[in-house]
């Protein structure tokens, strides 16, 4: 386990990220060809996934120009400050784990073929797996506050986000 964590920390920072894309690609040529016709809760829970992902997607663009400290000029994921803020509380990898995943979900749910099936999986596991490695990134980043911001806020799952966020907002507000 040692042996694969050493290995798995030194792969080159965007590998994982992009045999995901290739996956993830050829998932959403796929779903042209073999989607059917039809229209069913099923395709239209699909289609819900993907509009979420799109949600995910583009508010961590606003938020990082807002409030992450971005130099003037420079791209959006320059932060020079931790944020823990909107999207960011909800979630700490919402574009590059929750749309990702969302994604590949609704690709899945709308295709619902077995090679779909397959893509998706498998580039759902990477991005997982890549998260790990942008936290490991982030905590040298960022140390200390990051470290507790890992505590509080989950990797992607934003349902579980939402039920804290929602008892800390409780709490504050005496109820």
């Amino acid at each position: 386990m040692k042996y694969f964590k050493k290995y798995f920390y030194s792969l080159p920072p965007f590998l994982l990220s992009s045999i995901a894309s290739v996956l993830t690609i050829v998932q959403i040529i796929l779903t042209f060809f073999l989607r059917g016709s039809s229209s069913s809760a099923r395709e239209n829970a699909g289609w819900i996934c993907l509009w979420i992902s799109g949600l995910f997607g583009t508010l961590p663009i606003l938020t990082f120009r807002r409030k992450g400290s971005v130099p003037k000029g420079e791209s959006y994921i320059k932060t020079t400050k931790l944020v823990d803020t909107g999207i960011y509380a909800l979630v700490r990898h919402p574009q590059v784990g929750t749309a990702w995943l969302l994604i590949n979900l609704g690709l899945i749910l709308i295709t619902w073929h077995w090679t779909g099936t397959i893509l998706g999986l498998f580039s759902m596991l990477i991005v997982y797996a890549d998260t790990f490695k942008s936290d490991k990134y982030l905590i040298e980043k960022f140390g200390a506050d990051y470290e507790a911001y890992i505590k509080k806020v989950p990797r992607m799952n934003f349902i579980i986000g939402f039920f804290r966020l929602l008892l800390k907002s409780r709490s504050k507000n005496g109820g």
